[in-house]
């Protein structure tokens, strides 16, 4: 939205030179909500600013941190692995969330048309971000459904995975302890997940029917998304107070009752003892820039929609450092939590640490729950564990479901409520539809399309979109009109850090990332044994083109729809439409049509 230009007036007794603090904000207020006006809209805010870093807290701490972070940490060097984990947070993460906030809440637009005003030529990026994002959430929400179904089987006199004497139990290879080395030994509760939870196939062919079960809980875990989100940022600010909140009291729970465990000392030794041979290793920094970048959630859209929500001026700086710091303390608070209980279980099965580490589902829904089968007062533990992942899930789905709901309202506000007359119904229907592609992963072949679904999207996509997100905001947008988009804001450049980091590191960082990505890349696979046949990987490489392809369409659109040469088309695509002109020139701008208005209305 263009704000220099056919600016509105302000209200009539505004014509005075003298502006104030407040008429001084009122004037950036009625700039930047410009089109919105026009449309008969005006953009919803935070109720207050807490809410929108608990809503930013609650989305970058997701399951990752307890399932990724401490395997990760442990396989690339344990407490060594901190030197390059904070090294990337500052050089990638901190610098890269900045940027996203700055182009969310000074654009106050999603990603699809905030991105498009930084650069119309990739465009595409921003409809890209949204995409994935909702791609995305249509199979998180199964981890939410596995979670119900783990904490409704929680409430029993025991355990349902503490024994081989069930029904779904295969008896001959069941063990009740980690088999060490008996490979054709079953812990019961991979049992319970596999035979009871999944009623899993033999692979992706077969998809053997929906479960039911799982049927129900998965509408459930939309129903309780729609209600917490259904009045936009008004409801979630409020619901976030405690879902963002309430998995730290758990995760400290956890903490002061595993430390007590027996053999507790040693899991969290074998977590954090230093190998710093391993810092030599390409591999292990690359790990490092990955994992802080999926973290946080850059280039999945969620950052730059929830920012541009926020009032022009909020301190986004201070928000940026209170939510990259919470997310990178919680994936290490998360790391004493599962390696001591890893330690308790080596200690009493008497196996090496080596034997139980894992990382993924395995951890949450195998792993932690056959140690809490064996820990005091399980019945209590069990149902508080399940219930925190569900609050650290919701907070991640929240913000991918927003941001697809935010895309359309920016493009198509006014169109869409002439169709649904209130926004809850456009929820309703972006909900309904998350619910009907998420039903092939909660069939009893599920399982493989998940992981299927998994790969494609969030290792093989993502790091297109995002060097390609970087590429559009640093290089060819250009930091110094970043630099100015927060000097607006906030009334201060970006200090030498953020430009050098924006300038340089951060897009060789990203690059970096993207390359290793290739390189390494290996085609998707279950467990151990499985692997998926060719329809299954040329499916899964559709699935990774449905928003990557969105960039080059932009592109190509955007220079099919401007006139004159190729060269004058490529300028024009080039250039960003984002209004960039000072605020005190905004404020002479306004003052001068205000003085306008007054002469010609006094003359007639």
């Amino acid at each position: 939205m263009g704000m220099g230009s056919d600016t509105k007036p302000l209200p009539s007794g505004s014509s005075t030179l003298a502006v104030d603090s407040e008429e001084e904000d009122g004037v950036v207020e009625i700039m930047k909500l410009e089109d919105e006006e026009a449309a008969g809209q005006q953009r919803e805010t935070w109720t207050r600013r807490l809410e929108f870093v608990l809503a930013s807290v609650g989305y970058a701490v997701g399951l990752g941190n307890v399932w990724r972070f401490p395997y990760l940490c442990y396989r690339s060097g344990g407490g060594a692995f901190l030197i390059p984990y904070l090294t990337m947070l500052f050089l990638c993460g901190i610098p890269l969330l900045f940027m996203e906030y700055a182009i969310g809440q000074y654009t106050r637009l999603g990603p699809v048309h905030g991105l498009a005003k930084i650069c119309p030529l990739l465009k595409g990026v921003g409809l890209a971000t949204v995409v994935i994002s909702f791609v995305l959430a249509t199979y998180y929400n199964v981890l939410m459904t596995w979670a119900l179904y783990y904490f409704f089987n929680s409430f029993g006199s025991a355990l349902p995975w503490q024994s081989c004497n069930n029904t779904w139990n295969a008896v001959s290879n069941c063990s009740t302890g980690f088999p060490g080395n008996a490979t054709h030994l079953q812990l019961a509760s991979q049992q319970f997940f596999d035979r009871k939870l999944l009623e899993m196939t033999d692979g992706i062919e077969e998809a053997g029917g929906v479960r039911w079960e799982l049927f129900g809980l998965l509408a459930l875990a939309w129903l309780i998304i729609y209600f917490c989100i259904f009045k936009g940022v008004k409801s979630t600010g409020k619901v976030v107070y405690f879902t963002a909140t309430f998995p730290y009291f758990m995760l400290f729970a956890l903490l002061i009752n595993n430390v007590q465990l027996p053999g507790a000392k040693d899991g969290i030794l074998y977590f954090l003892m230093p190998v710093w041979s391993k810092l030599l290793e390409v591999q292990v920094w690359v790990n490092a820039a990955a994992q802080i970048f999926n973290s946080i959630g850059i280039a999945f859209g969620s950052m730059i929609s929830m920012a541009s929500y926020n009032k022009y001026n909020n301190n986004i700086l201070r928000d940026t450092f209170i939510v990259s710091l919470a997310n990178s303390a919680t994936s290490i608070i998360a790391g004493f939590v599962i390696f001591s209980a890893i330690g308790y279980m080596a200690h009493i099965h008497n196996l090496p640490v080596d034997d139980i580490a894992t990382d993924g589902p395995g951890l949450v829904f195998v792993v932690y729950p056959e140690a809490f089968s064996t820990m005091p007062v399980s019945q209590l533990w069990a149902p508080l564990f399940f219930f925190m992942l569900l609050c650290l899930g919701l907070d991640s789905e929240f913000a991918m479901v927003e941001v697809a709901v935010t895309c359309i309202m920016d493009g198509f506000g006014v169109k869409v409520l002439r169709v649904f007359k209130r926004k809850e119904l456009l929820v309703l229907a972006v909900c309904s539809v998350g619910f009907l592609l998420g039903i092939p992963h909660i069939t009893r072949g599920g399982i493989y399309v998940f992981q299927l679904m998994d790969h494609y999207t969030a290792v093989v996509s993502l790091m297109f979109l995002a060097f390609f997100e970087v590429l559009a905001v640093t290089l060819i947008f250009g930091v110094q009109r970043i630099c100015v988009m927060v000097e607006n804001m906030l009334g201060k450049r970006p200090n030498l850090y953020f430009r050098v980091c924006w300038q340089f590191l951060s897009p060789m960082l990203v690059l970096g990332i993207l390359i290793s990505s290739i390189i390494q890349y290996t085609p998707a696979h279950y467990g151990k044994s499985y692997t998926y046949p060719l329809w299954a990987e040329v499916l899964g490489w559709f699935i990774s083109l449905i928003s990557i392809i969105w960039i080059p369409l932009g592109a190509a659109h955007e220079i099919w729809r401007n006139k004159g040469s190729l060269s004058q088309r490529l300028k024009v695509a080039l250039t960003p439409t984002v209004d960039l002109e000072p605020i005190h020139a905004l404020q002479e701008k306004h003052r001068v049509h205000s003085e306008s208005s007054t002469l010609f209305s006094t003359s007639q």
